[in-house]
């Protein structure tokens, strides 16, 4: 059961210019659970997606007061993941 509760761990997709850019190079970048860890990821993706993960690279972003209109709010912080896959494998997302 502990299995099925691990996939709540990946969030999504970044879709960003840098990230679409580096998808030619073999790499992946995910939004991801605060809890996860490197050696975490690096199987759930292996066993999600059956590829070889070379590299894990995690990335932390604090949390930011942003003003809108004389309205101050909080943009949340974030963890993101580039993933670096083995040569000649990509992740096919279902198109």
């Amino acid at each position: 059961m502990t299995a099925i509760l691990n996939y709540d761990k990946i969030k999504g997709l970044v879709y960003t210019e840098k990230s679409n850019g580096q998808l030619s190079m073999g790499k992946y970048t995910f939004n991801i659970d605060k809890s996860c860890s490197k050696s975490q990821l690096k199987s759930l993706i292996k066993k999600i997606y059956n590829v070889d993960v070379v590299k894990v690279n995690i990335i932390n972003t604090s949390e930011k007061t942003k003003r809108f209109k004389g309205v101050f709010g909080t943009k949340g912080s974030i963890k993101k993941a580039t993933i670096t896959l083995k040569e000649n494998q990509t992740i096919n997302f279902g198109s």
